[in-house]
């Protein structure tokens, strides 16, 4: 399988807890789907305590996986949206 591509890309995207609204990451999005997962490496600002956990209302949203051997976070659906 094919690596992701190692440039990152440009277009970044805040990502919040759809309970709370708490902001989680900022991360550098690629193409215009939806958010299934997020690598850890294009991951620029992280505002979490633990990997996957919302910091304020302390609910799981994704967990932690090797996607095409690189860490990366599996996004639990309907627990985030970004903007």
């Amino acid at each position: 399988m094919a690596r992701p591509n190692k440039n990152a890309p440009t277009r970044t995207v805040d990502i919040f807890c759809k309970a709370c609204q708490a902001k989680l990451y900022k991360y550098q999005k690629g193409g215009k789907g939806a958010l299934v997962k997020c690598f850890v490496e294009r991951i620029t600002q992280d505002f979490t305590i633990n990997a996957g956990q919302c910091p304020n209302c302390q609910q799981f949203f994704a967990r932690q996986c090797l996607i095409r051997g690189v860490p990366a976070l599996k996004i639990i659906g309907g627990k985030v949206h970004s903007k």
